[in-house]
């Protein structure tokens, strides 16, 4: 490990070196980090100058230096490993950044007035109390919202406004603010304080009801965010202002006609090219409406792809042209997720979770988001199962609906939660969340179980035959999709159907009252998103199905 952020003050100025990739003509890129640490150090010692210095390393076991990280307010820590090869221009698992976050309660004293397409309010202002009662500023933050929780905090700013401030010194700020009585408390994550006392990245994480505002002071030992220990966290919140910004950026690039470059929150910058290309003729749908649509739900699609492998169906010439399938990651750009997942031949896949990697895969006119039932660090494990339930050709959308009713019936005895969605397409599928280290194998089982008690209640309407012909006009129960590294499009992706769909996360109140699939596109998608928020959430939070019981429940049916 080596330390990252340090912020000794020094009127002196030193080149540090962490790393030596060549000597020479002579390549170190295929050694050892080790053994090139070591030719670093030899290289070093000769030039007998204070000015150039070697990074600090420790080896092994760095729960230590992470703890004096946290005391002496360091930015976070690189972690390597000691055995890596150094491949430039590929990111790697081998080395990972710990980037330590904050967390402590701060007050709300007010609100901004939103920007753009926002609702209700841009950002919360936010105080702690200092030991004479006075209350101080520290920092505004407006992330970490997604248009449910801007609704709630709104109903619950807006009778406590007043005309004027409550912080002892009035802040300066971006757009026209709105004071309210301190009597709401928020916890917050940061990186740091910086020197005049405010907060670094401060992000909403929610309300407290368990603190007093006069409690409230800042704490000289923050506490760490456990999601900080994680490399890559992810459970991307509510757009920022950013996301706002990289929308602009791709209407002027498709608007001038014009290849170019994008820079999003972050600082990644992201290639993209024909924009104006029509991806779906007869809606006349360009590839940059699809980008600034992906870019519009990034926040709840990504928490439903992270750290899952993902498989992509490419069309180049939009959805009337060739498609084919790309599982290998190949000559992928530095900043996209690329993993070897042992359970699927060792072979190097992109790895979904930020919005970096969802961009680089519409570039390359992969249309569909279609991510592993299960995670890269644990493959062999699926999370949720899923009924893919596909009509025959003919069959009405709503007798898809009444077998979507007849799987959660059957869910019920067994105290499982499906959650549906339209596939996009022409069907529907119903998601159940399994128990943990739950194998495909037993999913399967679990899932031929469910589809079968059906097929035999209502053998008119529903089927299990694979044979598309034997199928005649009924809804065809595709449980075979819960087979490792097998995918279906994910809540929130779009679709190459003619409609230009997307596979919409619903609630079973609209599935017994009726939907048409096509009312779900890209063009309506994000407005239906902010009225109801992230439906696709209960897919992580509801209960898992419990599968002893599925099992006793299968021998008494068998008796």
């Amino acid at each position: 490990m080596r330390r990252a952020g340090s912020r000794t003050p020094s009127a002196r100025t030193a080149l540090i070196a962490f790393d030596l990739l060549q000597v020479g003509r002579r390549s170190l890129c295929g050694q050892p980090l080790l053994e090139r640490r070591a030719a670093l150090e030899t290289l070093f010692s000769r030039t007998g100058s204070t000015s150039l210095r070697i990074s600090d390393m420790v080896k092994g076991d760095g729960r230590a230096l992470f703890q004096q990280a946290m005391e002496q307010g360091w930015e976070g820590l690189i972690a390597k490993h000691a055995a890596s090869r150094y491949k430039p221009g590929k990111r790697t698992p081998d080395w990972r950044k710990l980037k330590i976050v904050n967390e402590q309660e701060f007050v709300i004293g007010g609100w901004t007035e939103p920007r753009n397409t926002r609702t209700h309010f841009g950002a919360l202002l936010l105080g702690v109390y200092d030991d004479d009662g006075k209350f101080i500023y520290v920092a505004h933050t407006g992330t970490g919202f997604n248009e449910r929780e801007l609704d709630k905090l709104w109903r619950l700013l807006k009778p406590l406004e007043t005309k004027d401030s409550p912080f002892a010194a009035k802040p300066k700020t971006n757009e026209r603010p709105h004071w309210v009585k301190p009597t709401l408390v928020a916890q917050i994550k940061f990186t740091e304080w910086t020197a005049d006392g405010n907060l670094r990245h401060p992000v909403y994480l929610g309300l407290r009801d368990d603190k007093t505002p006069e409690s409230v002071r800042r704490e000289q030992k923050q506490r760490v965010s456990t999601a900080s220990l994680d490399a890559r966290n992810p459970e991307p919140r509510a757009s920022s202002p950013d996301a706002r910004s990289a929308i602009e950026q791709l209407r002027a690039l498709e608007d001038a006609r014009k290849d170019g470059v994008i820079e999003l929150p972050g600082g990644a910058r992201v290639s993209v090219t024909n924009l104006h290309k029509v991806f779906w003729p007869k809606l006349k749908i360009t590839k940059g409406d699809l980008f600034r649509y992906y870019v519009e739900v990034a926040p709840v699609l990504l928490p439903a792809v992270a750290d899952r492998p993902l498989v992509m169906k490419r069309m180049p010439n939009g959805v009337g042209g060739p498609q084919f399938y790309q599982h290998r990651a190949t000559d992928t750009p530095p900043y996209v997720r690329v993993e070897k997942v042992k359970a699927a031949e060792a072979r190097p896949q992109i790895i979904g979770g930020d919005l970096p990697t969802l961009l680089y895969m519409v570039q390359l006119a992969s249309i569909s988001q279609d991510p592993w039932f299960s995670r890269v660090g644990s493959p062999q494990f699926i999370d949720h199962v899923a009924f893919d339930l596909d009509p025959s050709v003919g069959v009405p959308f709503a007798r898809v609906l009444d077998v979507a009713r007849w799987i959660r019936d059957e869910l019920e005895p067994l105290g499982a939660t499906g959650v549906p969605k339209t596939s996009g397409s022409d069907g529907v599928h119903v998601y159940v969340r399994m128990p943990p280290e739950t194998t495909y194998g037993v999913a399967l089982i679990f899932c031929e179980i469910v589809a079968t008690i059906v097929v035999q209640k209502h053998p008119s309407v529903a089927t299990i035959e694979r044979s598309v012909k034997a199928r005649g006009k009924r809804v065809y129960v595709d449980f075979l999709q819960n087979i490792l590294s097998k995918t279906l499009a994910t809540a929130y992706s779009a679709r190459a159907s003619a409609y230009a769909g997307v596979s919409m996360p619903l609630t079973w109140k609209e599935i017994d009252e009726g939907v048409d699939r096509e009312d779900f596109t890209i063009r309506t998608a994000p407005a239906r998103i902010k009225k109801v928020g992230d439906l696709w959430a209960a897919v992580r939070t509801s209960t898992p199905v419990d599968l002893s019981r599925a099992a006793r429940l299968t021998r008494k049916k068998k008796k």
